[in-house]
């Protein structure tokens, strides 16, 4: 029997990424609150993509200001706190009983100390796992889930679970914590599981798991259930 794979994103899945940014923000600025926290991976692109769209000068000079606190503080990503407190426990227990492979992907920035792969492993063991594997990528979501051969990942990025389904085998669980008709159309259409938090995605995958394999329709259908909870 084939070892069962599975990905998970780490800001915004499990890592509580845009709580920290405000709290940079509003050390720096004061509460009140003009920059979208966008996920880490975004950060790269956020230069060229501000300019195309005409973002405010003052906007742009906020953002630069907080990933500039951001990438001087010492192991930033380990004094991240959890979305849920039990999420990544309940993924070693999972992987123990079920026998998964797990890997936790991210494109985080570098900070000061040490490099991203240590400190998001860190993190995960203060969390409640073991000996985490982390791949820490440049490039497209889809690419590495091909590479890497994973059966099933849980994000809260659209475009990812978008690269997943056209690079990939995998099929994605997409977590979309408030009602959104635009995207949660657009994922059904491409038969990618919903959920409105990390416990409901591990729900889903639980109950995938009990199946036979990565099957889009039950993905679909679990998700529409999780949906009306």
């Amino acid at each position: 029997m084939s070892v069962i794979r599975v990905g998970f994103d780490m800001d915004g899945v499990l890592a509580d990424f845009a709580a920290a940014f405000r709290e940079v923000e509003k050390r720096l600025f004061g509460a009140a609150s003009t920059v979208v926290a966008d996920a880490p991976e975004v950060e790269a692109r956020q230069d060229e993509s501000a300019a195309r769209q005409g973002v405010a000068i003052e906007t742009r000079r906020r953002r630069d200001a907080i990933w500039k606190a951001i990438r001087e503080t010492p192991d930033f990503w380990t004094t991240l706190k959890p979305h849920d407190p039990g999420a990544v426990r309940r993924i070693y227990d999972l992987m123990i009983r079920r026998g998964l492979e797990v890997v936790f992907i991210t494109q985080r920035p570098s900070t000061v100390g040490q490099t991203v792969q240590r400190q998001t492993q860190l993190w995960l063991r203060q969390q409640g796992f073991d000996l985490p594997s982390v791949l820490v990528i440049g490039g497209s979501r889809g690419a590495a889930a091909a590479a890497v051969r994973l059966d099933y990942h849980v994000d809260d990025s659209p475009q990812n679970c978008l690269d997943i389904v056209s690079d990939s085998r995998a099929r994605p669980i997409l977590i979309v914590p408030e009602p959104d008709p635009v995207t949660e159309a657009t994922a059904k259409h491409l038969q990618i599981g919903m959920a409105r938090s990390i416990a409901q995605a591990l729900d889903i995958l639980e109950h995938a798991l009990n199946g036979r394999g990565p099957q889009a329709g039950l993905l679909d259908k679990l998700s529409r259930i999780v949906g009306r909870k």
